[in-house]
């Protein structure tokens, strides 16, 4: 099974001007990507142990960036089977290194994709997954609202979606914030404030469970909202 997919008939749908944003953003950041961000995407590792996939599930990932995630979740959970998109493809070139050079690409697949129009069907031939991860992306999405709607629809009834971003930091020193928050900027990472209401109207609207917490002094945000088992699927 390759590690990499494409389907061309796709290729229209995806945003090009996304694309080039992100690859110019990460050609050379790739590199030194996981080596630096170690430090401040806090909650990663706890996202990953609180997917706790059943044998035989599948993972997606909107927005797997070099696939430290995907290998990370391949290794604790070996009887799953995981899934990337990403709209770099720089990253994505990073992201299929790292696994291929650990042995997982007969259980990780990533592929080019824009989180805001994929379809599973003719990217990785299934139409949902048990698990939908977004780590650190939806900051960076500009209609991140329409992004997380797209994520609840890939989920199979009884699945669940697992998020950490960028908070407001509201239990920092005001001084702290305001320099975070220009730093954020530089790298176009804009906190999404709304994500609990967001969340909130999407569990409201499918009958979900949803729970929300602000660790680390708001520096975060966590939610994991999971969809009753009678859920319909289109």
């Amino acid at each position: 099974m390759p590690v990499y997919s494409r389907d061309v008939g796709a290729e229209t749908s995806w945003s090009v001007e996304a694309t080039t944003r992100m690859n110019r953003m990460y050609r050379r950041q790739r590199h030194i990507y996981d080596g630096t961000r170690r430090y401040y995407l806090l909650g990663r590792d706890r996202l990953i142990a609180d997917l706790r996939p059943a044998a035989g599930a599948t993972v997606l990932e909107i927005g797997c960036g070099t696939g430290r995630n995907l290998v990370h979740a391949a290794r604790l959970y070996p009887e799953a089977r995981f899934f990337g998109i990403d709209v770099s493809t720089e990253m994505l070139t990073s992201a299929i290194s790292a696994i291929s050079r650990r042995g997982l690409a007969s259980r990780i697949r990533v592929t080019h994709g824009d989180a805001t129009t994929f379809d599973p069907r003719p990217l990785f031939g299934t139409p949902s997954f048990d698990h939908v991860m977004i780590s650190y992306s939806l900051s960076m999405i500009p209609d991140w609202r329409h992004s997380l709607r797209v994520a609840a629809g890939r989920l199979k009834p009884g699945g669940s979606l697992h998020i950490v971003d960028f908070g407001d930091q509201e239990r920092w020193p005001e001084l702290t914030r305001m320099l975070l928050k220009r730093w954020l900027a530089i790298f176009d990472v804009t906190p999404r404030d709304e994500l609990e209401r967001e969340l909130s109207a999407i569990a409201d609207a499918a009958g979900a469970d949803l729970t929300f917490e602000r660790p680390f002094g708001g520096y975060a945000q966590y939610g994991v909202l999971k969809l009753p088992q009678g859920f319909p699927k289109p």
